[in-house]
């Protein structure tokens, strides 16, 4: 396998633009700066800060769903209300919680970003505490927690140990994939035969880099098959996506639906992100047009139901457009991250569209409407985040991987501005 330079060039051109006082660099700073507060706050080794616990009540769920609650409470597992201790304060989850790879992934994000060496070392100290995530074969969210984590410590601290650990996590994660089928599963978990998240899409990635990292073309060619399957399924005629979709046993839908979103019908916000990034992750992975067009779709779709007056979207793209309906800070980040590299993929004005519509997004986050002070907010970038709407869970807090996606966006914007791809995943190989 060949060698890599123990710095990345990315973070040397990231650190430099920096420099040239472009606007990213007060907001990195300042998340740098909360992170490393986050940092000193965990007590417990293995354990990552995921959320702050908020509450909620049966009315408030019915309400923004508008839906009467018999229509849905006992058919929806309600989460657990925090104790009055509890609330407001950090929920800590262990490694194998499939969040637990955006806390360190944000670390690295912020060293690339600033340079400072403390980032570096907090990310590897939480990155390795990662590392009985390779042998799990549960779950499909190994994208997520690796290669948020390892992943991006092979950039840009690589180490022939982190080869490995992404390497296995790949192939417990291609141990999922059944091929009369034509997908990776999801869940083992609810009454569906075989469900399939729009969320997956985020953890071909992992099987990209698996396969420059070994030179094998299975992890890329369940990747493939993977996208191609769920382009097919999980789209309406006008490219909003289904948030699930389980499958018989020959590969035929057995249903589509939602589990976090207002309904089965409606484009769950953070749904509709995670299928603009995927298929644009794809399509720079593969050149093959038919992601690049599918990404481009979807973005549009996104654009014309956003309704939100800043860009941070609704937690649904059809909930009622309203000042008391909870945002998702998190689908925003990620809508910014995706749109631009998209727009680096596509002709110089529908490029420009996407940036500028990104770019908004990004300075409202970066805004005290969105971005918490240094020390409040649980440690946690951003506020106003939104994980299960209909579960009574996460509504209105922060969100792990909305700081992900926050900095990760930050970061992409300044290497384009710079001349340099939007993502260097091809850095890991």
């Amino acid at each position: 396998m060949k060698k890599l330079l123990p710095i990345s060039i990315s973070i040397l051109a990231a650190t430099l633009s920096a420099t040239a006082a472009d606007w990213t660099a007060a907001p990195a700073a300042a998340a740098a700066d909360q992170l490393s507060f986050q940092a000193s706050e965990v007590k417990e080794p293995g354990k990552f800060p995921r959320n702050l616990f908020t509450d909620y009540s049966i009315p408030l769920v019915s309400y923004h769903l508008e839906r009467e609650p018999k229509d849905f409470y006992a058919h929806t597992e309600l989460r657990k209300h925090p104790s009055l201790a509890e609330y407001q304060t950090v929920h800590y989850v262990p490694f194998d919680d499939w969040t637990s790879g955006f806390f360190p992934g944000s670390l690295w994000y912020a060293y690339e970003l600033t340079g400072r060496q403390d980032m570096k070392e907090l990310a590897e100290k939480f990155t390795n505490q990662l590392f009985p995530v390779s042998y799990q074969t549960n779950t499909h969210d190994l994208g997520f927690m690796v290669n948020c984590s390892y992943g991006n410590a092979m950039r840009l601290a690589p180490k022939e140990d982190y080869k490995d650990v992404i390497v296995r996590t790949a192939d417990n994660l291609i141990a999922r994939f059944d091929p009369k089928v034509g997908v990776i599963r999801s869940w083992d978990f609810g009454p569906w035969n075989y469900p399939v998240i729009i969320d997956n899409m985020m953890n071909l990635q992992l099987l990209f880099n698996a396969s420059r990292i070994t030179g094998d073309s299975k992890y890329r060619d369940i990747a493939v098959k993977h996208a191609d399957k769920t382009m097919k399924c999980h789209f309406r005629p006008d490219y909003t996506s289904y948030h699930v979709v389980s499958y018989t046993p020959d590969g035929g839908i057995e249903s589509q639906g939602t589990f976090q979103g207002k309904n089965d019908d409606s484009a769950w916000a953070r749904g509709q992100a995670w299928g603009l990034y995927g298929y644009t992750e794809c399509y720079r992975e593969t050149k093959d047009k038919k992601y690049l067009d599918q990404a481009r779709n979807i973005a549009k779709v996104i654009m014309d139901k956003n309704t939100a007056p800043d860009l941070v979207p609704y937690w649904d793209l059809d909930a009622r457009a309203a000042a008391d309906t909870p945002r998702d800070a998190s689908a925003g980040a990620i809508y910014a991250s995706a749109l631009i590299e998209l727009s680096t993929l596509v002709p110089a004005k529908e490029g420009k569209t996407y940036r500028e519509y990104a770019e908004k997004i990004l300075k409202a986050l970066a805004s005290p409407a969105y971005a918490a002070k240094v020390g409040e907010n649980g440690g946690f970038v951003l506020m106003h985040s939104t994980g299960s709407l209909p579960h009574g869970s996460e509504i209105d807090t922060p969100l792990n991987y909305a700081d992900y996606y926050y900095l990760e966006a930050l970061l992409r914007l300044r290497r384009v501005n710079a001349g340099l791809p939007a993502a260097d995943w091809a850095s890991v190989k």
